[in-house]
């Protein structure tokens, strides 16, 4: 068996063997999930040879702080903001030579209320779509399934279109996804095929699936992921307690070495 076999929609054996062992041995709930770690600040030399995304709006180190923003370019973008954020991936607006595969989270400091996250694993999304019919699957992986269009600053384009399949499977083998659940810059193929794929991932993600956790990071937590499905609730500050986390974007997947 290929190392993407599973992904392939005429490979059924495949895909339920795949199937059986990633739900056997998904975690129960979100406490499954908690792990300690070392000492973050001694990263070895591997850990500082991976490839950060230096998006836009990022410090020059590649690592975006996320707060919210009184004044400058930032208060026009919803993460340096109170408001809720729909569910998403990172970097969906990416080129494919820069898609964002892991992603790091880190909680200096939380908001006075709100703020929490639901996180899904989007193998999971996967699974519950090619279930429920494959040709969701199909639709998805069409390369211009979903299209962000340009953005432009001052006049000229800062980022051109940017078509691209929701899932896709990178040369490793590995599940890929990039999504979001906005409803304002996106464009979807304009196919029945695509529009129902559609319809069925926003119920499930509307839905009280017992694959979707919930909680919130509290000040020295983090979340290490290859880069699931998330969202984030709407929350409140006070003076005394300002919400700081900070975002490392990556090209490469997770390593569990």
């Amino acid at each position: 068996m290929t190392a993407a076999a599973q992904f392939d929609l005429d490979n059924g054996e495949a895909y339920r063997a795949w199937r059986a062992h990633k739900l056997a041995s998904h975690p129960r709930d979100i406490g499954e999930l908690l792990v300690s770690i070392g000492d973050p600040r001694a990263l070895s030399a591997t850990e500082r040879a991976l490839t950060l995304d230096g998006n836009y709006l990022a410090d020059d180190d590649g690592i975006t702080p996320i707060a919210v923003a009184d004044q400058g370019t930032r208060t026009a973008y919803i993460p340096y903001t109170t408001r809720p954020i729909k569910w998403h991936t990172d970097g969906y607006y990416n080129p494919p030579v820069r898609q964002v595969r892991g992603m790091v989270l880190h909680c200096v400091r939380p908001a006075a209320s709100g703020g929490e996250n639901a996180l899904m694993d989007h193998e999971i999304a996967y699974i519950l779509l090619r279930d429920e019919n494959p040709g969701y699957i199909r639709a998805l992986m069409a390369p211009d399934a979903m299209t962000i269009p340009s953005r432009e600053e001052e006049g000229e384009v800062a980022r051109g279109d940017q078509p691209g399949p929701v899932f896709s499977v990178d040369d490793s083998g590995c599940l890929h996804m990039r999504y979001t659940a906005r409803t304002r810059s996106i464009v979807w193929k304009e196919d029945d095929a695509t529009r129902s794929a559609v319809k069925a991932l926003e119920a499930i993600l509307a839905s009280d699936s017992p694959y979707i956790f919930r909680g919130r990071l509290e000040p020295g937590m983090g979340l290490v992921c290859n880069n699931v499905l998330h969202d984030r609730a709407a929350f409140t500050e006070t003076p005394q307690q300002k919400r700081l986390y900070y975002r490392a974007r990556y090209y490469e997947r997770v390593s569990a070495v």
